[in-house]
């Protein structure tokens, strides 16, 4: 199938049409695309020039969450492909409420009123990375718990960030592993606590890439490492998220309390 250039479109940062676009082309595996963001296109002037660009390739599809149908309306004018999430779910759901839209654009991110307290809770998660400053894992609201390289970071700072979750992360390590049990600062917090796994194979080759042809990133050793915390995991009924196939978002979504 030939090339397609697919364009996201916002009149602020992109994160959401960006998400938007990634979804549904997903469900068409035998095409090949570049995605290109064109971020903060607020003025008629800046959409006239992206419509302009988008129709000077030569295979493009646009989707796009502007929210003034000013500024969508190059983007018509032009006779483009274009995929608009009010366009097509914003009448619907006038109908439904029996309102009309009023448009605000940069209103889907941005400083709302939980900006402080995700800050902070980036903050606090910063501050307990890695077992960091363990006498304030009651502070937490969520204590992931697993081997090296299995995720913990990256889940604690996304959570932090995007849902406002004070989240530390306490790596297991093969001393601690050696101890048959959970470290004492952890025993205390069973409620909280979430374990996070992967394969062997996976969790291997994730070590050799930081540290090559190590003990630590061989095969055994991983398994090895794995299958002790999963014993820990088991004996103290610790919820238990296996990351192999999953991306960041995705964890954080089975993990985050309802």
């Amino acid at each position: 199938m030939n090339d397609y250039s697919v364009f996201c479109v916002s009149d602020h940062t992109g994160v959401t049409v960006e998400s938007v676009a990634k979804s549904v082309l997903a469900q068409f595996p035998r095409l090949e695309c570049s995605l290109i963001i064109l971020p903060f296109v607020d003025s008629v002037e800046k959409a006239q020039a992206a419509a302009a660009r988008i129709a000077a390739a030569p295979r493009a599809l646009t989707f796009s969450t502007l929210t003034d149908p000013a500024l969508r309306a190059p983007f018509h004018q032009a006779g483009l492909s274009l995929f608009d999430v009010f366009d097509l779910i914003a009448p619907s759901v006038e109908r439904a409420l029996g309102q009309t839209a009023t448009p605000r654009g940069g209103h889907t991110h941005g400083m709302a009123h939980d900006y402080e307290a995700r800050m902070d809770a980036v903050n606090f998660s910063l501050n307990l990375d890695d077992g960091l400053n363990p006498g304030r894992l009651g502070q937490a609201d969520l204590i992931l718990v697993g081997v090296s390289r299995v995720g913990k970071t990256p889940t604690a700072l996304y959570l932090a960030l995007q849902y406002g979750l004070r989240v530390a992360n306490y790596p297991l390590t093969p001393d601690d592993l050696g101890q048959d049990d959970l470290p004492s600062c952890l025993k205390s917090h069973l409620a909280r606590l979430r374990g996070l796994t992967l394969a062997p194979e996976r969790l291997a080759a994730l070590r050799q890439a930081r540290y090559p042809d190590s003990r630590y990133a061989s095969p055994a050793q991983c398994r090895l490492e794995l299958d002790a915390a999963e014993a820990l995991f088991e004996r103290h009924a610790i919820p238990v998220v296996d990351t192999t196939r999953m991306s960041v978002e995705e964890i954080a979504a089975r993990l985050r309390p309802a």
